[in-house]
């Protein structure tokens, strides 16, 4: 009886432990979940969360009950790979993952389907990056929707750099969608240039997290840099971010990358961490629950376990500050609910879903 009853305090203790501080309290919602990856609300009680070995489930934000959602596409569940991102566009569910491809190989693929209680109905792969990949690294994978309608994601450049300048390829850029998964005809390539017609932007490395500004409506993106230069770059139609030729990082180990941190022709980005940071999840704060976030937008660290604050004023980071240093894990995913609160993902054996209230 004594071991029972330590083992139900150890669950609880798993399942419930909580972080306060004079700002915000940290808490678990639900059970541990395994490497979650992405998640959107469906409503202001509930929200979807994937796990990379392929599983999507419905969380209430309530109570933790979590329910499986059948119907998903298969996903190569190797090294970076497997069920990423997830976006909620009314009663559609869009999801990035890494598709099997023949040989072992794999793509960034993206795809929907209409959500029910308990399944994912008629789902409908729409976009698959070419060419295949034997390498399971730099999916990118977070997706988004402009204000526009336009579905947009970025897609890694999967660990051949040279991808992220060939625009004859899918890899090492932003790509930009209609509703059904077509090209829109005004995508860049229309402009003459010998693009495919799904990029939006090229020179990307390993882009994992997106944010759409909620005053301007512009595209925001950030991405992994090699040691150093993370960046965070503001994405119009057409541009090329640099990847390899410029970088602020380095080889690992030392060395120059490219021709320097700059050049003609390539943009800047508007922010860069060196040492890197590994970044992934973004989302901009606008509720009311923390007056002292407004204009801030908010980036999770797998590196360093913790979550940056990075102020705004316009398009400038004036300051940066971290909250949650090695507290609760490897911040994979960031959203803010109707409630004000921030909703994290800890991408860990025994990740979960944590809520940053008061």
């Amino acid at each position: 009886m004594h071991r029972l009853l330590s083992f139900i305090v150890l669950t609880l203790a798993l399942w419930l432990p909580s972080i306060a501080s004079a700002d915000f309290t940290a808490s678990r919602i639900g059970p541990p979940l395994n490497h979650p990856w992405g998640m959107d609300f469906l409503n202001d009680d509930e929200v979807l969360v994937t796990e990379r070995s392929g599983m999507l489930f419905r969380i209430d934000l309530r109570t933790g009950d979590k329910v499986e959602i059948t119907g998903v596409p298969a996903v190569l569940a190797k090294g970076q790979g497997g069920l990423l991102d997830v976006m909620v566009s009314g009663s559609t569910v869009w999801l990035c993952y890494s598709a099997p491809r023949d040989h072992g190989n794999s793509s960034t693929a993206i795809g929907y389907g209409t959500i029910g209680e308990t399944s994912l109905n008629t789902f409908k792969q729409v976009f698959v990056a070419e060419p295949p990949i034997d390498r399971a690294v730099h999916f990118g994978c977070r997706l988004g929707r402009m204000p526009d309608g336009k579905i947009v994601a970025t897609l890694g450049e999967r660990g051949n750099r040279d991808n992220a300048q060939n625009a004859s390829v899918h890899p090492g850029s932003v790509i930009r969608l209609n509703q059904d998964g077509s090209p829109p005809t005004d995508n860049p390539y229309v402009d003459g240039r010998n693009w495919l017609p799904e990029l939006f932007s090229i020179g990307n490395r390993n882009p994992q997290g997106l944010a759409i500004h909620p005053t301007t409506g512009e595209l925001w993106v950030h991405e992994h840099g090699p040691q150093g230069g993370d960046e965070i770059n503001i994405v119009r139609g057409g541009e090329n971010f640099g990847w390899p030729i410029v970088s602020h990082g380095e080889e690992y180990g030392g060395g120059k990358i490219g021709i320097g941190i700059s050049a003609s022709g390539y943009s800047e980005p508007i922010h860069h961490w060196t040492p890197s940071i590994a970044p992934s999840g973004m989302a901009f704060y606008t509720g009311e629950m923390f007056p002292t976030l407004k204009n801030t937008l908010l980036v999770g660290s797998l590196k360093f376990r913790l979550l940056a604050l990075v102020r705004l004023d316009g398009n400038h980071v004036i300051n940066e500050r971290e909250i949650l240093r090695d507290q609760i894990g490897r911040i994979r995913d960031v959203a803010v609910g109707s409630d004000g609160a921030v909703y994290l993902l800890t991408d860990e054996d025994d990740g979960g879903l944590w809520r940053l209230g008061q």
